[in-house]
């Protein structure tokens, strides 16, 4: 009998406080996989310091479990940042934003010294875009953003129902092949009325602990 994709995400979880010092100030993330993870920091014997976090939904279940919350302001350098992805490819650049906190994700992770991702097997790609690409937008420019997506083979449409932490709308793009995700992410970066694109190449993953059926796979870049 397999593992559940939800045991899985425990099991890398659990694999992650192997990455964080006791007594800092560490990043967390935003999502499914995270929430397993932000439920282990709980039972550290030798607890962190506080976290900074990248959305008021992990905001609050830190707090919850008893772990001081931080602003980012408040910081300087952080020594590890942890997070899931959507889609992460063999370079460990991935595709995150799946749960709307792109931009406080990248921001949280521009203050790590390493970037921990944790996932689950199927979240593993050869080339990114199966998962399709979020992108925070000012709404005004929602139809030329739509546009320029369309001018390079992708369908962008607007996630219903939902906006940001910061007040926005996200676009989600299907159809593209993300061969370069370096030159993509600089690329879409530059359109006017982008807040942030969620790929993550420029802030990729240091190493990512991946739950296979087997376990948890340690994978470096």
């Amino acid at each position: 009998m397999g593992m559940t994709q939800d045991e899985l995400k425990a099991l890398v979880g659990r694999a992650a406080l192997a990455h964080v010092p006791p007594g800092t100030v560490i990043g967390v993330g935003t999502g499914s996989t995270v929430n397993h993870f932000i439920d282990a920091l709980a039972t550290m014997r030798e607890p962190v310091a506080g976290a900074v976090s990248s959305s008021r939904a992990s905001t609050e279940r830190l707090v919850a479990r008893g772990i001081r919350v931080l602003e980012a302001g408040e910081v300087e350098r952080l020594p590890v940042y942890v997070d899931g992805a959507d889609e992460i490819d063999g370079r460990g650049f991935m595709i995150k934003g799946g749960g709307a906190a792109l931009t406080r994700e990248k921001i949280v992770a521009d203050l790590a010294e390493r970037f921990v991702c944790i996932a689950d097997a199927s979240k593993r790609a050869e080339v990114l875009g199966r998962f399709p690409l979020p992108v925070e937008v000012i709404e005004m420019a929602l139809p030329q953003v739509a546009r320029r997506f369309a001018a390079i083979g992708g369908q962008a449409s607007v996630r219903e129902g939902v906006r940001t932490d910061n007040g926005h709308p996200i676009l989600d793009v299907r159809g593209l092949a993300i061969t370069d995700p370096l030159a993509l992410e600089a690329e879409i970066n530059q359109w006017p009325g982008v807040v942030t694109v969620g790929i993550f190449a420029r802030h990729r993953a240091h190493l990512c602990l991946l739950g296979t059926p087997e376990g948890v796979v340690t994978l470096r870049y």
